[in-house]
This record gives C-alpha cells, structure tokens and sequence, in this order.
C-alpha cells in the first residue's frame, strides 16, 4: 500500500510538470497515476476485511496510552485518507472540461460517472491535491514514528511487517 501511495504520489507530481510539448509521456503517466487511484480503494476495503477477521496487532504494552490512542487516530486518518483521495482524483477526472479517458493498465476503459464542470473539477481537483498531500505527510509520520519505536526496542515495527 505504502509503494503505491508513494509511486502515485510522485507520478502526481510528474505529470502536471510535464510540459505539453511532451503529450504522450504526460498521457502516459496520468493514467498510471489513475490506474493506480483505482487500484489503492479495493485493495484497502480487502485490508481492512481481513483486519476485521484477524483482528488489530497486539498493542505493546510499552507505551503510554495516550499513544495507543493516538496510533488508533492515525490509523483511522490513514485509512480514511486511502479511500477518499482517490475517489476524489476519479471524480475529479470525471468532471474534468477535457474528459479524457480513464484507462486502467492503459487497456480497459473505466466510464466517467459525472458530466464535465469546470467549476465541480477546480474544487475537486483541489481537494484531491491537498488531502493527497496529507496522506503522504501523515504517511511518512507514521513511517518515522514506527522506525523511533523499533530503535527504543519496541515491537510497533515488526507488529506492522506481521512479525
């Protein structure tokens, strides 16, 4: 989850830079950037299937409260995050005035649910660019706060890699 949201991300960054005169690596790139949008929902709602069946890792009894409390908040943000960006880059490219198509794996057309509103596609767009920013922000916290954890010698880390 953690290489896609990140090469998302970048490929993000990549395809608004390109300039126009380089069309197809710009056509190219946003839609793996939306194929991979596609793929992150699902592959979250079957993560948090199974962790509904396996239930959560076992908290380490190490830390404080108010950190547990606070890992159960980020996780929830991650989560939320996760789902809702990349519905938002879907309905953004939806009403985008151009309505280029969306082709997941550069292969199989995905129909837009909404009709072309520039207005609809400026709000959107920048919702999906700031919460996109967020996850990826509250994403490397959660990384670095896990690495701090594993180097005072506790377990977060290797509970989270299913050790």
């Amino acid at each position: 989850m953690a290489l896609l949201v990140v090469l998302g991300f970048a490929i993000g960054l990549v395809m608004v830079a390109l300039p126009l005169t380089q069309l197809l690596a710009k056509i190219i790139a946003y839609q793996v950037h939306k194929t991979i949008g596609l793929l992150v929902p699902p592959l979250v709602l079957w993560r948090l299937w199974l962790r509904a069946r396996r239930g959560r890792p076992p908290e380490d009894p190490g830390l404080p409260a108010w950190q547990h409390s606070a890992a159960r908040l980020g996780h929830a943000a991650l989560y939320a995050l996760l789902l809702v960006v990349p519905v938002l880059g879907y309905l953004s490219a939806s009403t985008a005035p151009g309505q280029i198509e969306t082709v997941m794996f550069l292969l199989v057309p995905i129909p837009h649910v909404l009709e072309p509103d520039e207005a609809s596609y400026e709000t959107l767009r920048a919702i999906h660019q700031v919460l996109a920013w967020s996850l990826v922000v509250l994403a490397a916290g959660h990384a670095t706060v896990a690495v701090i954890h594993h180097r005072r010698g506790h377990s977060v880390l290797a509970h989270m890699l299913g050790r």
